[in-house]
């Protein structure tokens, strides 16, 4: 598949003058089997940015979502105020009552209700498994746990009748895209572990060739010890480009640019990854 990517919403912008930022992410997709967006951001910078970019929302032939949180679902209903009825793809559990107890209670799911949503043209399409968008584009689905390191987050919740418990996040996932330099992984937050959805994907492709890995990696809040052993884990694979942002810090991302050197760069608004 021949695809360019263009990053519409994402923690940071330089150099692109009426461009905006937000912690959010968000990718049009630009493909020989038409164009795609993965993620929305939160919903402040999507639309803008799509203009300044000049990337037609309306041209769009499917959304994609990660999993359920507010920073890659926001700009949803923005989104659906362009393209009209289109397809929605994610995972069943996208309205679950996600929560963040960091610093005090805040809810970090889906901003919009379901009928909302579908009132506006949204026909939800749900995935569990290994899934083909078009030939040579696969959302993940869930994502096995195996490695004995990428923990996830503690106090990343979800709210039921007996108070707060850990979300496993199973409903996130990835974008797989079969190119003729190898894979193109692209991440939504990594709540699986990038180096499971990496260990996914090559698997479900049947290849281990992989041109990039994009995307939020999910680092800056985890331990140093999961820092390290995700970092030594990915120089194991043979990736010819890592292009991180979002959700991977900015500590992270100067460590992997030690570790990477001209093989790695960073995913800000504006950034295209083109094969």
């Amino acid at each position: 598949m021949k695809i360019k990517a263009t990053i519409l919403c994402e923690n940071s912008v330089f150099s692109n003058l009426g461009a905006i930022a937000e912690h959010g992410w968000g990718i049009f997709l630009e493909t020989d089997q038409g164009n795609f967006l993965f993620d929305t951001g939160q919903g402040l910078a999507l639309v803008n940015n799509a203009q300044v970019f000049k990337k037609d929302l309306s041209s769009l032939q499917g959304i994609l979502l990660s999993h359920h949180h507010c920073d890659h679902t926001g700009g949803l209903l923005s989104a659906l105020a362009i393209t009209g009825p289109i397809d929605v793809y994610a995972h069943p559990g996208l309205f679950k009552k996600g929560y963040l107890i960091r610093t005090g209670s805040k809810y970090i799911g889906v901003p919009f209700v379901f009928r909302s949503l579908e009132s506006k043209g949204a026909n939800f399409k749900f995935n569990t498994e290994f899934t083909e968008i078009v030939p040579g584009m696969y959302l993940t689905g869930e994502v096995p746990r195996l490695t004995d390191f990428e923990w996830g987050d503690n106090d990343v919740v979800l709210k039921t009748e007996d108070g707060f418990i850990k979300d496993p996040l199973l409903d996130d996932q990835s974008l797989v895209i079969e190119t003729e330099k190898g894979l193109l992984i692209i991440l939504g937050c990594s709540h699986a572990g990038v180096i499971n959805i990496i260990n996914h994907a090559v698997k479900q492709a049947g290849q281990n060739r992989i041109y990039a890995v994009v995307g939020g990696t999910h680092l800056w809040t985890v331990s140093k010890e999961q820092q390290e052993k995700t970092i030594q884990a990915l120089q194991e694979f043979n990736i010819e480009r890592l292009g991180v942002s979002h959700c991977t810090g900015l500590k992270v991302s100067m460590r992997l640019c030690q570790e990477f050197k001209e093989k790695f760069f960073f995913c800000n608004v504006g950034t295209v990854i083109e094969v």
